[in-house]
């Protein structure tokens, strides 16, 4: 079975109080090096057999027109998501 990834995130002007709580709380644990943080939504689909140029075709479809909302987010990957050890 073959995995696709699709990944969606804010639009940089969109404001993101998850990822600002965020990074206000790396500090406070010791994590004092990244100095900014973005929150986004990852999706997995799932496919029968391997992933074919196809399904990639109708996952970034899908993202476009379902799993995002255009006018606040952009999607910004869509990929194979192989298995560890998997070579291609």
């Amino acid at each position: 079975m073959g995995r696709i990834v699709v990944e969606v995130m804010p639009k940089p002007e969109i404001l993101d109080p998850q990822g600002k709580a965020v990074a206000a709380g790396l500090p406070r644990l010791g994590f004092d090096q990244f100095t900014a943080v973005r929150q986004g939504r990852r999706f997995e689909l799932s496919v029968d057999g391997p992933v074919t140029r196809a399904h990639l075709e109708a996952a970034e479809q899908a993202a476009r027109t379902l799993l995002s909302n255009p006018i606040i987010e952009d999607v910004v990957a869509v990929r194979a998501d192989e298995p560890e050890g998997a070579s291609a």
